[in-house]
C-alpha cells in the first residue's frame, strides 16, 4: 500500500542508493592496498533517481494520463573517482573514503527520517488526531 506514494518510494530508493554507496566505500577501503585499484564511487542519487529507466510509459494523444514508474530510479551506476594515484597506481584515499562513508550515512538517516515522518503523518491521519 505505502510502496504507491511517492515519499515512501524516494525515501525507500535513497536508503537502498546509500547502501550500496557504503557498500562500494567498503571496497574502496579494503583494497587501499591493493596496485593498481581504482577508487570507485557511485552517481548522486538524485542523478539516479530523475534518470528515466527506459520503462516508463509514454503519452500518445494529449489527453492520456500518464502514472509515475514504479521503479524509484535506475540502479546505482559505478564510476571512477578521480584523484591522485600513489606511486603503485592506487587511488584511494582514506581521507576522503572517511568523508564519502560519513555522506552515504548522512543520506541513510534521512532517508529513514523522512519514512519515520511520512508514517507518523499517515497514522495521525488514519486515527483521526
Amino acid at each position: 500500500m505505502f510502496d504507491k506514494l511517492e515519499i515512501f518510494r524516494m525515501s525507500q530508493g535513497l536508503a537502498q542508493h546509500a547502501a550500496a554507496r557504503q557498500s562500494t566505500i567498503a571496497q574502496n577501503v579494503a583494497n587501499a592496498d591493493t596496485p593498481g585499484y581504482r577508487a570507485r564511487d557511485l552517481v548522486s542519487f538524485s542523478e539516479t533517481y530523475d534518470a528515466p529507466d527506459g520503462t516508463e510509459m509514454r503519452r500518445s494523444r494529449a489527453k492520456h494520463a500518464l502514472t509515475p514508474s514504479e521503479n524509484p530510479g535506475q540502479a546505482p551506476q559505478s564510476i571512477l573517482r578521480d584523484g591522485p594515484t600513489s606511486p603503485n597506481g592506487n587511488s584511494v584515499s582514506l581521507e576522503t573514503e572517511l568523508m564519502a562513508s560519513a555522506s552515504a550515512k548522512r543520506d541513510h538517516d534521512l532517508a529513514l527520517a523522512v519514512y519515520k515522518s511520512s508514517m507518523n503523518i499517515m497514522r495521525a491521519a488514519v486515527s483521526g488526531r
